[in-house]
């Protein structure tokens, strides 16, 4: 039987949330998921969720009604996977910290707005293997960070936009684990288009395979 994956998208129409979620869905397709891809939160108070192999969330600065957030934090401890990228899951749900304890970072900004920055890869895991560091343009992310997760990817911040974050070393792509739920996040992807550039697509995809629930 195929693993399974529910993708659902909304809130701030600037993250292009269902165009990205179109992105993520034909890629999970492409390997071998049955993906339901569902608009708003709703999905998520659906008893059987627990089953799923993988949640994406595509959604920013929204809001969730607190029995389908206690079903999601269920599922994601049980053994469900959770991935996602930039605002659309780093920033979904501003109001809820038991959310921002599964995933694992809550954005709080982006000095300059769309910059170039670089990224730069600390670590020797499967997801990020073999890709250098590389030049990026987008949001820099500046998150508040759970010293828990395990990084993968990092940035340095420039004094340009915000003097006083000037030599700041923030996490950019991290995985962590939640209950017996595999959580992977990378702060790339501000709209679909960023699906383009080689290294971002390709962490993210060994990303969300990684957080798909263990055989």
């Amino acid at each position: 039987m195929g693993k399974t994956a529910l993708i659902f998208w909304g809130g701030w129409e600037g993250h292009t949330p269902a165009r990205s979620a179109a992105v993520v869905s034909e890629m999970l397709a492409g390997h071998g998921f049955d993906v339901r891809i569902e608009q708003g939160t709703s999905a998520l108070a659906d008893p059987q969720l627990s089953a799923i192999d993988v949640i994406v969330p595509v959604v920013t600065m929204s809001t969730i009604e607190k029995p389908e957030l206690q079903n999601l934090v269920a599922a994601v401890r049980a053994g469900t996977g959770l991935a996602g990228f930039h605002g659309t899951m780093g920033d979904s749900f501003r109001n809820e910290p038991d959310y921002h304890f599964m995933t694992g970072g809550q954005w709080v900004a982006h000095p300059g707005d769309i910059i170039d920055y670089r990224v730069d890869i600390t670590s020797d895991d499967p997801i990020v293997r073999g890709i250098g560091g590389f030049a990026y343009r987008s949001e820099q992310y500046y998150m508040h960070i759970d010293p828990s997760n395990e990084v993968l990817a990092t940035t340095t911040f420039g004094g340009e936009h915000l003097d006083f974050v000037d030599g700041v070393v923030m996490p950019v792509v991290w995985k962590r684990r939640y209950g017996k739920g595999r959580v992977f996040f990378s702060a790339l992807g501000h709209t679909a288009e960023e699906f383009s550039v080689p290294q971002m697509r390709t962490i993210f995809e060994r990303g969300v395979l990684w957080a798909s629930r263990a055989a």
